[in-house]
């Protein structure tokens, strides 16, 4: 089964190798070794053979690789690259606005995160988070901006992320992938906000977030570490519904049914998740 732990996912250039072992040592549950946006036009072949060159020198090193999209003349190499490539431990499909588009991502046989980027994308989410190969859902809120014609930083911004992030969630539930990763923070100097972000998106139901600088995510994960109490909580209430058989009862004074059962379910296999990590 694929890991579900994906708390952070840290873009590093990939015409920048050098940044790739800082970008590993940073503790990032996934590196993604970025071919589309950091890359200019020019470079894109360069980062591509300095990539596969890093692949060769250092096989142990799994890394994910963020793609050019398919509307791209840099598309079908960059994909004959993760497809050749054992070191390529998934991809990132941005601008994932087709479900066509996924199921040729899907034939290079690696786990698959498309990236919804644009209007078409969230009109067929349904679509793309149904294709073969995916296994969890991101997005790209920086495009989604442009083209909505949306003010970053605003209020009016925040409306408009937070529908994106249920549109996400809702698709990832129906067809049962794991938890989503949320969007960038841009600013990668403000950790407080990043914090504040973390933790909305933590509280709707994501299970991590793209980061775009080592230092964010140290930040991340103890967002999305389950507390000692959290954890204590869940493992009393998995003990008594397993012991009795009972899926309604009160514990410490709450009232406990089904749905939080689950719930305590979930928050315990994310905390061995993460012990299995750091161990």
């Amino acid at each position: 089964m694929h890991d579900t732990l994906m708390r952070s996912a840290l873009f590093v250039p990939a015409n920048r190798p050098d940044r790739f072992p800082k970008a590993i040592a940073s503790g990032a549950d996934v590196v993604i070794v970025d071919l589309e946006d950091s890359v200019a036009p020019d470079d894109k072949s360069t980062a591509r053979d300095a990539l596969v060159r890093y692949a060769a020198e250092h096989p142990q090193d799994r890394l994910w690789v963020r793609i050019n999209d398919g509307s791209t003349p840099w598309f079908d190499d960059d994909l004959a690259m993760c497809r050749e490539l054992s070191a390529v431990a998934g991809i990132v499909l941005p601008k994932a606005q087709a479900a066509e588009h996924v199921y040729t991502v899907s034939g290079a046989g690696k786990p698959l995160i498309p990236a919804i980027e644009s209007a078409q994308g969230l009109r067929v989410l349904d679509d793309i988070a149904g294709a073969n190969g995916v296994v969890r859902l991101t997005f790209g809120i920086l495009d989604l901006m442009v083209e909505f014609g949306t003010r970053p930083r605003t209020e009016g911004a925040q409306r408009i992320l937070d529908q994106v992030r249920f549109q996400i969630l809702q698709a990832s539930r129906m067809h049962g992938l794991a938890d989503p990763v949320d969007t960038i923070y841009a600013d990668f100097s403000d950790l407080e906000g990043l914090e504040r972000t973390a933790v909305l998106a933590r509280d709707m139901g994501f299970g991590g977030m793209l980061c775009i600088h080592p230092k964010q995510v140290p930040v991340v994960h103890q967002v999305y570490q389950p507390l000692p109490e959290e954890l204590d909580w869940a493992q009393r209430v998995v003990d008594h519904a397993d012991s009795t058989g009972e899926y309604a009862f009160r514990l410490d004074g709450r009232m406990v049914d089904l749905p939080v059962i689950e719930s305590a379910r979930r928050v315990l296999e994310r905390g061995n998740l993460y012990r299995m990590r750091s161990a």
